[in-house]
């Protein structure tokens, strides 16, 4: 019985497709983030060319 359990491969599979969502999900946080500052900053440099 212990060895079919450690044999059983079916759990890792879930756990792997678990890390790539999670690896995925803080790349586009990160990217995201960027992005949001950059854009603020242009948007304040455009207020401030308004004035």
């Amino acid at each position: 019985m212990l060895g079919r359990f450690l044999g059983d491969e079916r759990g890792a599979t879930a756990i792997e497709y678990g890390l790539i969502a999670a690896l995925i999900s803080l790349a586009a946080i990160l990217a995201f983030t960027s992005l949001g500052l950059n854009l603020a900053d242009v948007f304040n440099s455009v207020t401030n060319a308004m004035r």
